[in-house]
């Protein structure tokens, strides 16, 4: 649905607006547990597990947040 220049996407019971703007994804490798949790939630598929870290596909993440919401330690950040 676009509404006033953003785009609000409903996902997993969770409403988020996409912007558009840049923004990046960090990962704190320190407090990742890899559980996967954010992988799994990815519509894009753009998070992906691999042996000990977790990599982001900068060209296919919307930047919606949904990993950062879904962490269960935090260690996912969307910065604006």
């Amino acid at each position: 649905m676009q509404e006033r220049g953003y785009l609000l996407i409903e996902y997993h019971n969770l409403r988020l607006r996409v912007t558009g703007e840049l923004v990046s994804i960090q990962i704190n490798k320190y407090k990742c547990g890899y559980c996967g949790a954010c992988v799994g939630v990815c519509p894009k598929g753009a998070l992906e597990l691999v042996e000990t870290w977790v990599e982001v596909d900068g060209n296919t993440c919307i930047s919606c947040g949904i990993c950062d919401r879904i962490c269960p330690v935090g260690a996912i950040e969307v910065i604006k």
